[in-house]
């Protein structure tokens, strides 16, 4: 069989598969005059992975500009992340509150 021939048979040799990235959305802490700063480090030691150094500058953020980003992911994990911040707060009984905004 010619490589012409062969080429006509319909094989694909390499395929270019493209995937788009997923849209990514960062989790914005929003500050309130109730939840105290450890917490919110705790949340972003604890949950978002952050480092000590990087959680206190958040916090810091938070606290002087009324918000800050505690990550930026995929929606899914922004929103789960979201969720589990969220649900510790209250089981805290802080009014801790974030939201997802696309990126």
């Amino acid at each position: 069989m010619s490589v012409k021939e062969q080429r006509d048979t319909g094989v694909i040799d390499k395929e270019d598969v493209r995937q788009n990235k997923p849209p990514m959305y960062n989790v914005i802490m929003i500050n309130d005059d109730f939840t105290p700063m450890n917490f919110v480090v705790d949340v972003l030691t604890g949950i978002f992975n952050k480092s000590t150094d990087d959680a206190n500058r958040i916090m810091l953020q938070v606290h002087k500009s009324g918000k800050g980003v505690a990550g930026t992911y995929t929606k899914d994990i922004a929103a789960t992340k979201s969720e589990q911040a969220e649900t510790f707060a209250r089981n805290e009984g802080h009014p801790f509150k974030l939201t997802l905004e696309p990126v």
